[in-house]
């Protein structure tokens, strides 16, 4: 710069204030209290997620419809041993109608049950799907 040229000031307030170290200091109190929640948050519900213990497991690995009535599935449950209970299975026809559903106990010995049912249906069935397993 050259001698007598002022550099042009401008308006106070019009722009905010710079160097407000209290609001940037506030703003990152904030972030990383907002961090710190979300992150108990995320492990909150993935421990309980993976803690949960579930009693009853099952799987409809294969399916076939034998006739227009009729439905045969392979039901694998997975268990603790000596927990017994049901699993509730629908087949759905090919426009999405629900064509039957039903539940099948499972017994409670042993810590697994494998078992090919016959579900019943009111139309041609095109799908078996657990639905899901509850223990008694």
């Amino acid at each position: 710069m050259t001698a007598g040229t002022t550099v042009p000031q401008l308006p106070e307030g019009r722009y905010g204030r710079r160097g407000d170290r209290e609001t940037d200091r506030r703003l990152k109190v904030i972030g990383v209290v907002c961090a710190v929640l979300g992150l108990g948050l995320i492990a909150w519900l993935g421990g309980s997620y993976l803690i949960r213990e579930t009693k009853i497991n099952g799987a409809v690995p294969t399916f076939q419809a034998v006739s227009d009535t009729e439905v045969q599935l392979h039901l694998s449950v997975r268990k603790t041993d000596g927990t017994a209970g049901s699993c509730t299975v629908r087949s759905q026809a090919e426009n999405g109608a629900v064509v039957g559903v039903a539940d099948f106990p499972v017994p409670a010995d042993g810590s697994g049950y494998d078992a090919v049912v016959s579900l019943r249906t009111t139309a041609r069935g095109t799908t078996a799907e657990l639905l899901g397993c509850t223990p008694k």
